[in-house]
């Protein structure tokens, strides 16, 4: 236990210091595959189009965070005043970009409404694009975290789980689980991007903690009752919470150039 604190530590202090307000300067480029971001690391699968309207991005592994900056909010902007709007616009990471030749690549749909009206086909000829952008807080309003059971679930004791609709400017870096009215929490693993799983679920109805970066530090989201004894797999429920947590930063050398 001592050990998991220690790492817990290192992960809040990480990741609460991270600049991520700043702005910052990249390349982008985008898929023609209109399917290519929602099939991404982070495993939403077609669920990813609900998140910001297909306005979806893959990250480089510094955005992606083996698998933390799933469900993180962008607005980005591209520098060609003659093609593009000042406005620019908004888009959720479902995926990580292995070309670190542009820091993201984003889905037709989010590339073109950074374009001024009637510019969408020029700045798709341009393929790649100088872009500026930051991090932003990821809203969905009346839209409490939701629990997905993926189809890999085996009861009674294997339990996977995709979180949707993660607000805020929050990380989860960790998942306890335990039966509703049990103390005895069992701690849950990042299988890939937005999935945890267990191969110890408790029997019963089940309740979740989760780990959110928050502050300067971090704080516990309790969620008292979540899946039902019965649950099943490819259903999603309701945690009855909400995250809206923001991260705060610890800023240096960075570019705060007003937007």
């Amino acid at each position: 236990m001592a050990l998991f604190i220690c790492f817990l530590s290192l992960l809040l202090f990480s990741s609460a210091t991270a600049c991520d307000r700043c702005l910052y300067q990249s390349k982008a480029a985008y898929f023609s595959k209109a399917n290519a971001l929602s099939s991404g690391a982070c495993g939403y699968g077609s669920l990813a189009l609900g998140l910001s309207g297909g306005h979806l991005a893959a990250g480089v592994s510094s955005l992606y965070k083996d698998g933390a900056g799933c469900g993180a909010c962008f607005q980005i902007r591209c520098n060609n005043s003659t093609l593009c709007s000042s406005k620019g616009t908004k888009v959720t990471i479902t995926d990580i970009n292995h070309n670190n030749q542009t820091g993201f690549v984003l889905s037709t749909r989010a590339f073109t409404a950074m374009a001024n009206h009637g510019m969408g086909q020029h700045i798709l000829k341009l393929g790649t694009v100088e872009v500026e952008y930051k991090r932003i807080p990821c809203e969905y309003k009346n839209q409490n975290l939701a629990v997905r059971v993926e189809e890999s679930s085996q009861k009674p004791n294997y339990l996977a789980i995709k979180l949707l609709y993660q607000g805020g400017q929050t990380e989860i870096v960790a998942i306890d689980v335990a039966q509703v009215g049990s103390s005895n929490w069992n701690l849950m693993q990042r299988n890939h991007g937005a999935v945890w799983d267990t191969s110890r679920a408790p029997n019963g109805a089940l309740q979740f903690r989760f780990v959110v970066t928050s502050g300067y530090d971090g704080k516990w989201i309790w969620a008292k009752t979540v899946l039902p004894a019965d649950w099943k797999s490819g259903v999603v429920y309701d945690s009855g919470v909400q995250v809206n947590d923001i991260a705060k930063e610890g800023c240096f050398h960075c570019d705060y150039s007003h937007w």
